[in-house]
């Protein structure tokens, strides 16, 4: 039985010893022990408020960056329909360029032949005149060989003239 119930003596000493390491370590290791643990809770706490602000600025930087890219789309789009329009233009006038361009060109085919057709009418009204003359000048010649010819012809002549 003595070991369930103790005796006065040891009681004492195991208090007394009890008392003295309780002294030594609220003296010497409760204050390092507690000032450890509250530096690890102070840098527990300034690594979640790190933490949590990080994640703000996450949540900042990609709204920032979701209407960057949403400011890039609308520019893109906003150069590729001023570009189509741009395109669509330089188009049109080339067309028109070109189309004015065919005209005048037609106009100045139509103007040269006309020209070439006038002078090759000219030609063709001289070449005519001309052997005209020489087969009048021919027929003459050969009807005013003979002088008796050339007299009745005058006396005709001046007989259709009247002064």
């Amino acid at each position: 039985m003595e070991l369930v119930t103790p005796e006065i003596g040891l009681v004492f000493w195991t208090s007394v010893s009890f008392f003295i390491l309780f002294i030594i370590l609220a003296k010497f290791a409760w204050k390092p022990i507690m000032g450890a643990i509250s530096e690890r809770e102070r840098s527990i706490e300034d690594a979640l408020l790190k933490a949590e602000a990080a994640k703000d600025e996450m949540a900042r930087l990609t709204n920032e960056n979701d209407t960057l890219l949403k400011q890039a789309r609308a520019e893109r789009d906003l150069i590729l329909k001023e570009a189509k329009t741009l395109k669509d233009q330089i188009i049109a006038e080339a067309k028109e360029t070109a189309q004015k361009e065919g005209a005048r060109q037609i106009e100045l085919a139509r103007i040269e032949i006309n020209n070439q057709k006038t002078i090759a009418m000219a030609d063709v009204r001289n070449q005519v005149a001309t052997l005209s003359l020489e087969i009048a000048e021919k027929v003459l010649h050969k009807q005013f060989e003979d002088q008796s010819k050339q007299d009745a012809l005058v006396a005709e002549l001046l007989k259709e003239v009247k002064l």
